[in-house]
């Protein structure tokens, strides 16, 4: 179950946004983390809690298929990312990255900034503990809750966890 509270963000956030390409050059966690989305809101880095969801429009991590975007929200200790639809190339990279993600049309009108968000992703369960409202979604299965449970696809294949 993760818990946190939503940070919200419209729509097309690409992977520039989320990290942007000048600070590629670093790759230690804490450097990263100071600059995770920081042209879309300067200080979010400062803001953000662990546990904390990213709510978000219409195609979020658009953009290049860079890896590093889904890897700076994690390092950020971002709960989840949920949003009305989720660039596949994304997803994909969230997913190796064990950064639970949930595309649900409409949804980012259903939470405001600071909203209280639970989402079991075990049982597909999504509350907006805030208004009290809840939603029934696919639950993670298979390999892609094996990989979140051991933290990551590089824990996953690397471990010989993968029989």
């Amino acid at each position: 179950m993760i818990r946190g509270k939503v940070r919200k963000f419209h729509e097309n956030v690409d992977t520039d946004a989320i990290y942007p390409a000048r600070y590629l050059v670093y790759f230690e966690p804490e450097e990263v983390v100071k600059h995770v989305m920081e042209d879309l809101d300067p200080d979010f880095a400062r803001r953000i809690k662990p546990g904390d969801v990213i709510v978000a429009g219409e195609n979020f991590g658009c953009g290049s298929a860079r890896e590093q975007a889904a890897m700076t929200l994690k390092y950020a200790q971002i709960g989840a990312v949920v949003a009305n639809s989720i660039c596949r190339t994304f997803y994909r990279n969230a997913i190796n990255n064990a950064l639970p993600v949930l595309a649900l049309p409409g949804i980012s009108e259903q939470f405001s900034e600071g909203d209280d968000l639970g989402y079991n992703f075990e049982n597909g369960l999504l509350i907006n503990y805030t208004t009290g409202r809840e939603w029934r979604t696919e639950p993670l299965t298979g390999l892609i809750l094996d990989i979140f449970k051991v933290g990551g696809a590089i824990a996953y294949y690397g471990k010989g966890t993968n029989t």
